[in-house]
């Protein structure tokens, strides 16, 4: 049997607040129980523009740990329609959620689009896989350009997602961005100045006040 994201969000302690809200009949039917097990492209293009994601772990005394991921634009790798893969890069090296994966392997991804206000959050299971033992996996993780040191490699296997509503998110824009979309601005200015530099190099014009014998 597929579950759905709020059928494994909704424990009994939430259906209890809800029913204490008032709220337990807006949920009772709600949408949102389809299982979303299977990522589309749509997910697979918002995975793939993404240069950072949260990870929420637990460990083995029960305190959850929250950690943000970051790395080149599209280092987070999506293997096939349920797996996801990332290269762990060398850090503090506290290894915090790498022991939190280890003692529980279920975990939370909570992926942002600041600039277009989406937001993709996601159940999986962890597993830690070491450089050498998947070759293959460890040449799609890896990014050549980006020089950090690749220690080990989380791959998730999807157990289900869902979209967020927008509200509450401050559009943000990275450098990226901000650069992409003054480019034209950019451009335009070039050919004026190029033009103006142009206009200054003429001779110029003479003066037609003045007095001009005949």
């Amino acid at each position: 049997m597929s579950y759905g994201f709020l059928d494994i969000a909704m424990t009994p302690s939430v259906r209890a607040v809800q029913r204490e809200s008032g709220a337990d009949a807006l949920w009772s039917n709600f949408k949102g129980h389809r299982a979303f097990d299977r990522f589309t492209e749509n997910e697979a293009a918002f995975i793939a523009d993404r240069d950072s994601f949260f990870l929420a772990t637990v460990s083995e005394t029960g305190w959850p740990y929250v950690q943000h991921r970051g790395g080149p634009r599209g280092f987070l790798k999506l293997v096939d329609d349920r797996t996801l893969a990332f290269a762990d890069y060398r850090g503090n090296r506290q290894y915090i959620s790498v022991g939190n994966a280890k003692a529980e392997n279920r975990a939370c991804l909570l992926l942002m689009d600041y600039a277009r206000r989406a937001r993709l959050k996601m159940y999986v299971h962890v597993e830690i896989i070491a450089l050498d033992t998947d070759p293959a996996l460890t040449r799609l993780v890896t990014v050549p350009s980006y020089k950090a040191k690749i220690e080990r490699i989380f791959r998730m296997r999807l157990e289900n997602y869902d979209w967020n509503c927008p509200q509450h998110i401050t559009p943000r824009f990275t450098e990226q961005e901000i650069a992409e979309a003054i480019r034209p601005l950019r451009e335009r200015l070039e050919v004026l100045e190029t033009v103006n530099n142009e206009l200054r190099t003429l001779q110029p014009i003479a003066n037609t006040d003045e007095y001009c014998p005949g």
